[in-house]
């Protein structure tokens, strides 16, 4: 008994267990981005804007935080990501973590060459 308690306790008191996003809130918060990005976000208007289906959770929220912070430069996502609260971009992030996508993994051997 006191062992499942300290557990509660425990996960209680982790920074994690409050942090994160909504990922129907990031649905309707990333109707802006699709405009570039492409409604599936697979499918984006040109080849030089990344797909962001298939990304990893944790990567967009550092990216869309590094864009707001202005660590990461691009007028336009610079722009778009300055608006973001914390919230927000923990809202987009588990939205966007969530769809399925069709991003290529380069085996690190071939990055190497």
């Amino acid at each position: 008994m006191k062992s499942v308690l300290l557990v509660a306790l425990l996960a209680c008191a982790s920074p994690f267990a409050h942090a994160g996003g909504h990922a129907d809130a990031g649905a309707q918060k990333s109707k802006v981005c699709a405009a570039c990005h492409g409604a599936d976000f697979n499918t984006p208007i040109s080849p030089d804007i990344p797909r962001l289906a298939g990304q990893h959770r944790d990567y967009i929220a550092r990216a869309l935080t590094d864009y707001k912070s202005g660590e990461r430069k691009n007028p336009v996502m610079g722009a778009q990501a300055g608006a973001l609260s914390a919230q927000d971009i923990e809202d987009l992030a588990a939205y966007i973590g969530n769809l399925k996508g069709t991003l290529k993994v380069i085996p690190e051997q071939r990055l190497a060459n």
